[in-house]
């Protein structure tokens, strides 16, 4: 019978998370409890922003495949396209201080059409707002959606 040889690893060992994250019915994230948060929407805005200022600066813009990659996923995936449009989303979703910074940001990404979406996508929303206030401030938000 041959001896089979076994090689040794040639990647790293995956390092075990940290902490017990979790964004259900409780929202526990660990080190980003705290953590400020963006919609794709904002985050398009800031990104773009920079790279547009280091363009008009002549600075060394580093287009990175990544940095394409993520501007490419933003501009796919943000429901507000506009400046105006964008603040005016989270003076809404700041309006609810019940709220955790992690589901206005999940409110402002996935744009839910009803308080039932809404409250499935992000349960920790269950006893946080009625189902009429959130559709509420839903239909408000979609009011400031592009047609």
């Amino acid at each position: 019978m041959a001896s089979r040889s076994v090689h040794p690893a040639t990647s790293r060992s995956k390092a075990q998370p940290t902490g017990n994250e979790e964004a259900g019915e409780r929202i526990s994230l660990g080190e980003f409890q705290d953590v400020d948060t963006l919609t794709l929407s904002e985050a398009a805005l800031v990104i773009n922003a920079l790279v547009s200022k280091r363009r008009n600066d002549r600075k060394n813009v580093n287009e990175t495949e990544m940095l394409t990659k993520t501007i490419d996923y933003l501009d796919a995936f943000s429901r507000f396209k506009q400046k105006e449009h964008v603040e005016a989303v989270e003076r809404l979703l700041s309006a609810h201080k019940e709220f955790h910074k992690f589901e206005r940001a999940q409110l402002g990404s996935l744009c839910c059409e009803t308080a039932e979406e809404a409250k499935t996508l992000i349960p920790s929303l269950q006893d946080k707002i009625s189902d009429d206030d959130l559709q509420e401030l839903l239909d408000e938000m979609y009011k400031l959606m592009p047609r």
